[in-house]
């Protein structure tokens, strides 16, 4: 027996789905990669690339979730290609912090130090590093979901984010020993004013 085509009312339900399911991170995921003013048409293009192609997005919703950041990874690509730009993927860490109670988390000052330390760290990583870590951590891909987007396999994946994490901590080490006060030398070792 075969299969039946799914009547154009349920095609319809299941992108409705699909949309719902995936608007709002794929929003984020743009907006943290373009400027704020294109993230829309870029997710529209991406929703509209959904909709024509509806019979190869994954049934399972996490999958279609990856296949769509899939999907928009290739849109901004092009874009890219087509305004002559090979400058890295910027993440706007400012924008990843969605906390609704910034005052009680976001202000303790070991919190503010280590945003801080982040941000000084943050543009020594190379593109693949700092797209790694997003998709990660900003994203909250899991690593087959992340690999899906990159078109890599998710052992690659998982090698690759464990890369931009050391990278990433020997940048933080750094700043922290940069950071910290050198020796203070006794009255009689000090050079005279």
């Amino acid at each position: 027996m075969g299969l039946s085509t799914p009547s154009p009312r349920e095609r319809e339900q299941r992108f409705r789905d699909i949309y719902d399911a995936a608007y709002v991170d794929l929003l984020r995921f743009v907006r943290r990669r373009v400027h704020p003013t294109h993230a829309e048409d870029v997710v529209g293009e991406v929703m509209l690339i959904a909709w024509r192609r509806l019979d190869d997005v994954p049934a399972d919703l996490p999958a279609a979730r990856a296949w769509l950041f899939g999907v928009a990874r290739k849109v901004l690509q092009n874009a890219r290609r087509r305004e002559d730009k090979h400058d890295a993927v910027a993440v706007r860490l400012a924008e990843a912090q969605d906390d609704p109670e910034p005052v009680a988390a976001g202000h303790h000052p070991d919190l503010v130090a280590c945003r801080i330390d982040l941000g000084a760290a943050w543009p020594l990583l190379s593109a693949t590093d700092q797209e790694a870590i997003a998709l990660a951590v900003l994203d909250g891909l899991t690593a087959p979901e992340a690999a899906t987007v990159l078109g890599i396999s998710a052992t690659a994946f998982r090698l690759r984010l464990s890369r931009a994490r050391r990278t990433l901590r020997r940048h933080l080490d750094q700043t922290d020993a940069a950071r910290a006060p050198g020796p203070v030398l006794p009255a009689s070792e000090r050079s005279p004013r």
